[in-house]
């Protein structure tokens, strides 16, 4: 954790990295999160807080400028992992709850663990603790409208005062004030997120009311998911709210969807999520207002959260093209129940009976793969290709490729044998055949078009995913952006190849095509798809989340394991979910955009709580495994509510010969 959530995120302090490195985590946690202790995430504790995420004590505590031999007082104790963090660096740590319970539970790890010189309190921490000072530093571990004066005053001459500062409970700026010849000097170190600092110099007893955050800082930004008190509650109020603004349907065979349509209007990139990546209600909706975007408003291409050249294989059946390059089945990799089950078959049968009935193939719709994890399919395409055309180039090619070959069975042990010094890495030679493929584009993109296109991406997804396997290691912001910068530059070539004026659909998980700065993954400097696709296309972007309470759904238990149908937990209380849930309307749609109801916006833009399940689903702790906060009508144009879901329903895998480009799901 040290080396890979802290040092190489910018936290430099010898004193810090040795604290963090020291005390044991996990003794501040119940049993069943001792698992997710070490991941740079904040944890769920006792009294509805939670423990801090590791990097923002380290950076409080470095901020701090923390010396063996000061005083220092921490307002906002918690579960005491913070205060033993100091107690580590500083000579005397006081440490002030408000909560009694957590307090004393605070007090008896410092006994057992040995911490004798931190010293847990009960009381109004704005007020701080006279009775101690003053204080060399004091660290401030939530977020108040202002500077509490009583802090300020207990700090000795030079001592900094480290807190979170902001008008407005979803998003603050990081303060060091000093004191200087009794003047307070004050330092900005970045936006960040906090629980709301409560008592007297503080919001009092209740959260303030928030407001929409600006966009995201592109540095990493600490941060500390809980809900404030003003995140509970009325939720009766806000669901009868939103009860009379939706638009209720029957069913998804016979949903009515002109007005959606009207609402999309003449946007020409519509991104369809999910709240998990298998359900088959997600699914059928998302082919139904597929099929209407194709027919009704000549959108021309689907592009799907899948690997290029498997995906590509699809295009070739959907356009009724001739299969070329290296042979193998798609969709085959972990997990693949997410694209070979039979909604999507249903969705690939009907695009090429739609496409069959054209004349123009410029017309026909195509079926694109975004992402980048085909490291090595990909690099068998490139080869395939070059064999073709230029078999000198293609010995080149594979000469470069090579270094590749030792991990062609697991690309994540490539990653760690370059980060750990083990191995020199492949980018140079990745790179080099990448640019030797583009210098190729004049003179074969106009005779081989869709082959070139084919050939080049797969390029661009080995030098890519090459880089993706050794920044994972560098922590999840950097591999999370390096992902979805690519999908989003691999949206940006589709468009551009389909011709002026394309309009593509894509369709990924509500954590993609969701705007990242309306939610925590903004905060900690994360982008997406959505967030991209807004900056870049404006209102021209159409972002449609989805959304539901209970049901079953396809997952596996740990990554790489077979998929289970399981069941979804009912939502948790300070969910949107369970806002949806309650207005007892099975299935609707809810414009954000401009919804139908003045207040609606308002009240929802609230941030709570918003449940996502990727391939992996632990309900078990489902808590801190699959909740993150955000701010739904900042996030999304339109929400498709489905209360109860069902999971998807897996292909089998074909067992005859026939080649790929038929019964492309093997059937």
């Amino acid at each position: 954790m040290v080396a890979r959530d802290l040092a190489s995120r910018g936290v430099s302090d010898s004193h810090v990295l040795a604290a963090m490195g020291t005390v044991p985590r996990e003794r501040f946690l119940g049993e069943e999160l001792a698992e997710f202790a070490y991941e740079d995430s904040p944890l769920p504790i006792e009294a509805g807080q939670t423990i801090s995420q590791p990097l923002i004590v380290a950076v409080m505590a470095q901020a701090a400028e923390i010396g063996p031999g000061d005083r220092v007082l921490e307002v906002g104790a918690g579960s005491g992992y913070g205060a033993a963090v100091l107690g580590r660096i500083a000579a005397e740590v006081w440490a002030i709850e408000r909560h009694e319970i957590l307090a004393e539970q605070a007090r008896r790890r410092m006994t057992e663990l040995g911490y004798d010189n931190v010293h847990v309190v009960s009381g109004d921490g704005t007020l701080g603790w006279p009775e101690a000072a003053p204080f060399d530093a004091i660290v401030v571990t939530a977020g108040g409208p202002s500077v509490p004066a009583s802090l300020f005053e207990q700090l000795v001459e030079g001592g900094r005062l480290i807190i979170p500062v902001g008008s407005e409970s979803r998003g603050q700026e990081l303060l060091r004030v000093r004191r200087v010849r009794g003047e307070a000097v004050q330092d900005d170190l970045g936006p960040v997120r906090f629980v709301p600092l409560i008592g007297e110099e503080g919001w009092g007893t209740t959260a303030p009311a928030s407001a929409p955050a600006p966009a995201p800082a592109p540095a990493p930004a600490p941060r500390t998911l809980v809900l404030g008190p003003a995140a509970r509650g009325h939720v009766h109020g806000v669901a009868e709210l939103v009860r009379e603004s939706a638009e209720p349907f029957s069913s998804i065979d016979d949903v009515e969807l002109g007005p959606l349509l009207d609402r999309i209007g003449d946007c020409s990139v519509v991104l369809l999520g999910e709240a998990t990546h298998g359900t088959s209600e997600f699914y059928r909706m998302r082919d139904r207002i597929t099929r209407a975007l194709v027919v009704e408003r000549g959108f021309s291409a689907v592009a799907v959260e899948a690997d290029w050249p498997d995906a590509a294989r699809i295009d070739r059946f959907v356009r009724a093209r001739p299969t070329v390059g290296a042979r193998f089945r798609p969709f085959e990799r972990f997990p693949t129940w997410m694209w070979r089950n039979r909604e999507v078959d249903e969705l690939v049968r009907w695009m090429r009976d739609h496409n069959a009935g054209l004349d123009d193939e410029r017309q026909m719709v195509s079926f694109h793969g975004l992402d980048l994890y085909s490291l090595y399919t990909s690099r068998a395409e490139v080869l395939a290709y070059l064999d073709r055309v230029d078999p000198e180039a293609s010995a080149l090619a594979r000469r470069r490729y090579a270094c590749l070959s030792p991990w062609q069975h697991d690309p994540a042990e490539y990653g760690r044998a370059v980060i750990t010094g083990r191995f020199a890495g492949c980018e140079e030679g990745v790179i080099a055949t990448l640019s030797d493929l583009l210098r190729r584009r004049l003179q074969d993109s106009a005779e081989s078009g869709d082959d070139y296109l084919d050939a080049a991406q797969n390029a661009v997804i080995v030098a890519n995913a090459e880089r993706y396997y050794r920044v994972m290691y560098s922590g999840s912001r950097a591999s999370w952006n390096l992902r979805d910068q690519h999908m989003f530059e691999t949206l940006q070539v589709i468009r551009a190849h389909r011709g002026p004026g394309a309009k593509v659909v894509v369709w990924e998980h509500n954590s993609h095509v969701g705007d990242a700065s309306a939610t925590e993954m903004g905060a900690r400097g994360e982008h997406n798809v959505g967030m991209l696709c807004r900056r870049e296309y404006g209102d021209d972007a159409f972002l449609v989340g989805f959304g539901t309470d209970h049901g079953t759904v396809a997952a596996a238990t740990d990554w790489g394991g077979p998929m289970e149908v399981k069941a979804v937990r009912p939502s948790h209380p300070d969910s949107y979910e369970r806002i949806c849930h309650e207005t007892r309307t099975p299935a609707f749609f809810l414009h954000l955009r401009d919804p139908r109801r003045d207040g609606l916006r308002e009240e929802l833009s609230q941030p709570r709580l918003e449940r996502a399940i990727g391939v992996i689903y632990r309900p078990e702790t489902e808590l801190q495994s699959h909740y993150f906060q955000a701010s739904l009508p900042d996030q999304f144009d339109e929400y498709i509510w489905l209360d109860e879901t069902t999971a998807v329903r897996p292909l089998a895998s074909r067992q005859t010969d026939e080649p790929p480009d038929l019964f492309p799901f093997g059937l």
